[in-house]
């Protein structure tokens, strides 16, 4: 793939190059305009080539097949105020969001904020999502939650759901593939 990627701009610099040469005494008027026409032809030639190239290798690096989503929800939120979400997959970081009043505001009322969008290779990964914010009596709380998924063909959807647990009065966090 970066082999044909440097053969079409060594072309493209040839072209250049040559342009330039033909000189107004060199080339009769008539030619000169055919191969004016000629060389414009090629270069929207290898500009189309270009693209289609570049289609190919964000298809080959980033197949709709290995994506995976995950999604912050709240409900309610009476016994949490949430501050920051921190996304970890495979006990690397992806994704680390402060949240905005506005923000929050547009949670409890029903919003749901994608907090990160990436690719996975096919098989098992652990996602952890640590959430940070105020429980209770206004005491700093910081909590954490697991999920183990099996990624297969097809895009993974992940939904970290902040809920309200009436019987203990405390926040309730629970990690959930969409299926």
């Amino acid at each position: 793939m970066r082999t044909a990627k440097k053969a079409m701009l060594v072309m493209l610099a040839m072209l250049a190059a040559v342009t330039p040469a033909l000189s107004q005494d060199a080339v009769p008027p008539p030619e000169r305009s055919a191969l004016d026409t000629e060389v414009q032809e090629l270069r929207r030639e290898v500009v189309d080539l270009n693209r289609d190239l570049f289609i190919l290798e964000e298809d080959l690096l980033f197949p709709a097949s290995t994506q995976i989503a995950v999604f912050v929800s709240m409900d309610v939120g009476t016994f949490f105020a949430l501050d920051s979400v921190q996304i970890k997959v495979d006990d690397k970081e992806v994704a680390n969001y402060l949240y905005t009043a506005r923000e929050l505001e547009a949670l409890k009322r029903g919003g749901v904020h994608r907090i990160w969008l990436g690719n996975l290779k096919a098989g098992e990964h652990e996602i952890v999502a640590f959430f940070t914010g105020q429980g209770t009596h206004a005491r700093d709380y910081k909590r954490g939650a697991t999920l183990t998924i099996e990624k297969g063909v097809g895009a993974k959807y992940v939904e970290l759901k902040i809920s309200d647990r009436l019987r203990k009065l405390q926040p309730e966090f629970v990690v959930r593939v969409w299926e």
